[in-house]
């Protein structure tokens, strides 16, 4: 079977495009190969962009995935947005000095997750009045111990220890401990 494939003046984009669609479907160059009837060697020259392929080609090719057309060459992969944080960037939205709630993706548009790295110095409370909002809680305590009220039950975590609530259960935190507590928490929505 002859393929159809051209040499020469390429757009740098689809070989490249086709290696990522590739893996994010986690296929081998050999298993797209063989799911599109085209040979290994026309995909890896596709990929290196050695070759550019026709588009009943390279419909047959995304046939094997399977992905539309349309989709391979809508699909965004660069991230608009930060991506990675260091930790000095993490602001602290705590209004209790005896707390630190470093959060992560402060400035990202429309965030659909609160994200948190917590600290609770020994003594520290979120108060007598229990908190509650809309949404979902989760956290694992990564050091120290923290005492963790939501409702009617409670409960004192050590390191690897964790918890998942809905907020709108009236909830506490507290530090009994005599060294700080270090934990990682998720809530939704983000309501920060």
């Amino acid at each position: 079977m002859a393929e159809d494939f051209e040499t020469g003046e390429i757009s740098e984009d689809i070989g490249t495009r086709l290696k990522l669609v590739r893996q994010i479907f986690g296929l081998t160059q050999r298993e797209l190969a063989r799911r599109a009837g085209v040979t290994n060697g026309a995909i890896s020259l596709i990929e290196q962009n050695r070759v550019s392929p026709s588009i009943s080609s390279l419909r047959k090719i995304l046939d094997g995935i399977p992905l539309s057309m349309a989709d391979f060459f809508t699909l965004n992969f660069s991230p608009s947005e930060e991506v990675f944080f260091t930790a000095e960037s993490l602001p602290d939205i705590a209004s209790d000095p005896a707390m630190s709630w470093r959060m992560i993706g402060a400035k990202m548009k429309e965030r659909a997750l609160l994200m948190l790295k917590e600290t609770y110095e020994p003594g520290a409370d979120t108060g007598d009045a229990m908190l509650r909002h809309e949404g979902e809680e989760c956290g694992i305590v990564i050091s120290g111990t923290i005492i963790v009220t939501v409702g009617m039950q409670e409960r004192q975590l050590g390191p690897g220890d964790a918890y998942y609530f809905r907020s709108d259960i009236p909830h506490r935190f507290r530090n009994p401990g005599p060294e700080p507590c270090v934990l990682v928490s998720a809530a939704t929505p983000a309501s920060f």
